[in-house]
């Protein structure tokens, strides 16, 4: 049944597009002016909320952005509250509901927090030209998060909201995911089973002409391998054996040999430390080594990540990863365990369906085509983990911008009213192609 609605719903959708033409409605040319009208004090609370730093683990900073922003969707008649993150070490989430009965059950994704930590020297807004600012979370994504208020705040001044299926997520450690996973994305999950439609606000790859309707996963391994001391001049005797380094370097060299050309899977040793002792602290990815030239090698731990585009590809990876560790060489052991991560968010037909929707929008409002970001270009995101449960997807919503995770991040102050007209038709669109289907 559950997949029934989903292609019916896909058909609807794509009928309610193919019958519009090149113009905006009434409704739609008032979405538009709202935007405009307004958008100085859009501009003003992105100002307020950049210069309060909320990097990830400064929780009092992060509650103090979900303070501004709770207010604001509560005025618009929003269910609005705090989830604490105390479960899972972080501040928490903002989360904000409301159900009108019509139309299809849509989550907006956002995120409160930011990798600036207050000993960051990137803490304020500042103006580098007429269009674009300096700033911690600029892009990523604070701009983004205000986008969702404007869209919102625009349908509910035209009476519209109030009717609408709308679930706001704005988490407070998309930049440092707390643990355990299961609390930690919680909020998340309780949505996207909920929803039909996810639409995430992260910056994409900062070309308002492309959005993600795939973003590869992002999780962990660790390899831990044991071999014989002994003195050097004993190696390779068949009670002494290869070494643990030895036993390491075919494991990483079989890794690159069996799977590097596999498109969209990148699997990278990010951290290895061997020698006669090793120490290895997760928490901090950080440790120790000694070892002699003298000594054969007892102990090695190689950490790194693995990014795929669907859970299929990740299992069959991990399977071959697997099977090459357990080949050891003589007198070594060798053991992979993999980690919880970010899941994949695969491309499916409704999320390209989606994307199409959208970039009808855009071109009607006179913004132009819009395409899709190539998978081996996006990163994880919060978005992720919705893949299970929606029908349909799309990312790379929120303000255009660049160099997203350094010092130097910008955002080009013109995207934030494109991008609220956009989604704002877009929502109410999504409103409408559904009543088109109860009515038929």
């Amino acid at each position: 049944m559950r997949l029934f609605k989903v292609f019916f719903f896909v058909f609807v959708l794509f009928s309610f597009c193919q019958k519009g033409d090149a113009q905006v409605d009434r409704t739609e040319k008032k979405l538009v002016k709202w935007v405009d009208d307004n958008n100085a004090d859009a501009l003003t609370l992105l100002k307020d909320l950049i210069n309060i730093n909320s990097g990830t683990m400064n929780f009092d900073g992060v509650k103090a952005v979900a303070d501004v922003l709770m207010p604001k969707f509560a005025a618009l008649g929003m269910e609005t509250k705090w989830l604490d993150g105390s479960s899972f070490n972080r501040a928490g989430h903002l989360v904000a509901k409301i159900e009108g009965g019509k139309g299809p059950k849509i989550m907006l994704i956002g995120h409160l927090d930011t990798v600036f930590e207050p000993d960051s020297p990137n803490q304020t807004w500042r103006q580098v030209d007429e269009n674009i600012i300096k700033g911690p979370g600029i892009a990523d994504m604070k701009g983004g998060d205000v986008i969702i208020l404007q869209a919102l705040s625009a349908l509910h001044a035209q009476g519209l909201l109030k009717d609408m299926n709308i679930w706001v997520v704005m988490t407070g450690d998309e930049e440092l995911s707390g643990k355990p996973l299961s609390e930690s994305k919680k909020a998340l999950i309780e949505a996207a089973e909920w929803a039909d439609v996810a639409l995430g606000f992260e910056n994409g790859d900062g070309d308002p002409a492309t959005v993600n309707v795939a973003r590869r996963s992002s999780s962990g391994w660790k390899i831990t391998v044991t071999g014989n001391a002994s003195h050097s001049s004993q190696i390779f005797k068949p009670e002494v054996g290869a070494g643990a380094i030895y036993e390491a370097s075919r494991i990483l060299f079989q890794f690159y040999d069996q799977l590097a050309g596999e498109e969209f899977l990148t699997f990278n040793p990010g951290a290895i430390l061997g020698g006669t002792s090793v120490t290895y602290d997760d928490l901090e990815k950080s440790g120790t080594a000694f070892g002699k030239n003298n000594v054969v090698s007892k102990d090695v731990t190689v950490t790194g990540d693995i990014r795929c585009l669907s859970p299929e590809q990740l299992a069959r990876a991990q399977a071959t990863m697997k099977r090459i560790v357990a080949q050891h060489l003589p007198q070594t052991n060798a053991q992979i365990v993999f980690a919880d991560g970010y899941p994949p968010f695969a491309p499916s037909d409704g999320n390209y369906q989606l994307m199409n929707t959208f970039s009808k929008v855009s071109t009607d409002l006179g913004f132009g085509e819009v395409g899709a970001v190539n998978p081996a270009d996006a990163g994880a995101a919060d978005i992720s983990f919705t893949s299970a449960y929606i029908q349909m997807g799309i990312d790379g919503l929120g303000m255009s911008g660049a160099d997203d995770h350094t010092i130097n991040e910008t955002g080009d102050i013109r995207a934030l009213p494109k991008q609220s007209k956009r989604t704002a038709v877009l929502l109410y669109r999504l409103m409408k192609g559904i009543k088109l289907a109860e009515k038929r």
